[in-house]
């Protein structure tokens, strides 16, 4: 079957009547892109994600009659948003996805490999993580980067923080390395379900514990451990260092990460009472900060 893309520009505000207007005109399918190039880490499961700017596109049955359509939009919205339109070739669209995913390495020996690909060094540290709306499995350059930081310094079998764990990549990496236990810890509840399959199917669930925040701060308020990973955004970092810091045991590692390059001077300050900044490491725009606490 052919197909028409038809695709508007819009913003967070007029998203879901365009969408919604899109599926009663007919679309088999409703796409959001990001305009910018503006990530958004972790959202909730089923949620929109609140771009500022973004493009909304329908895919239609190359049948239809889209001037009704166009002029369905125009009625219903008021006006005609800014839109293209192009064919798109007919082809087995899943296999073409999976296509897309194809198994990562970073440093010497972790890997990154969709369920559907045998791992190309099986001696290596496989992570075995299928690619997913919501969250991470490796692709963006923050959690590169903290992989990356993994490979290269982790050795020995300690218990570990994974703070907004997310798809649970970093603390099943670190499982994998070593770790004696990872304590995963994150406020969406569905962040926690992924992490907790995707440590199943890595076969680690047996050395992590899952923690909401609220729940993490009960039971586990005066916990240090020797290194503690915090992949999410600048503002929480730094609102977070005094907690953070408190995690992280004396002569022990933090790894920071979600920061863009011009933001790494007010994150290292946040931090710098605290632990000694050993490196910032840059990625096209985005910046992973390491750093050791003081022996006191």
């Amino acid at each position: 079957m052919a197909w028409l893309q038809l695709t508007f520009e819009a913003t967070k505000e007029s998203s879901e009547q365009l969408s919604d207007l899109l599926s009663q005109a007919g679309a088999a399918a409703v796409t959001l892109q990001d305009a910018h190039d503006d990530p958004i880490f972790e959202p909730p499961l089923g949620s929109t994600p609140l771009w500022q700017e973004l493009f909304l596109t329908g895919l239609f049955d190359a049948d239809i009659d889209i001037e009704s359509v166009l002029s369905f939009i125009r009625q219903e919205c008021g006006f005609l948003p800014t839109y293209t339109l192009n064919p798109l070739e007919d082809k087995d669209w899943i296999r073409a996805w999976m296509d897309d995913f194809k198994p990562m390495k970073f440093g010497s020996r972790v890997w990154i490999c969709p369920s559907w690909h045998t791992p190309p060094e099986p001696d290596a540290v496989n992570i075995m993580l299928d690619p997913g709306l919501a969250f991470g499995t490796g692709t963006h350059p923050t959690t590169a980067l903290c992989l990356q930081w993994l490979d290269q310094h982790f050795k020995q079998a300690i218990e570990v923080i994974d703070y907004g764990c997310g798809s649970g990549i970093l603390g099943i990496a670190a499982n994998l390395l070593g770790a004696s236990k990872v304590y995963a810890v994150d406020l969406d509840p569905q962040a926690l379900m992924a992490t907790e399959a995707n440590a199943d199917k890595n076969h680690v669930l047996d050395k992590l514990e899952l923690f909401s925040v609220p729940g993490f701060k009960k039971q586990h308020n005066t916990l240090q451990c020797p290194l503690l990973m915090a992949n999410i955004l600048a503002g929480p970092l730094v609102d977070l260092a005094p907690m953070l810091a408190s995690h992280v045991s004396p002569n022990g590692h933090i790894i920071l990460s979600g920061i863009l390059a011009e933001q790494a001077q007010s994150v290292s300050l946040a931090y710098q009472k605290w632990f000694h900044i050993d490196e910032i490491t840059q990625e096209e725009d985005w910046i992973r900060i390491s750093g050791t606490k003081f022996d006191v």
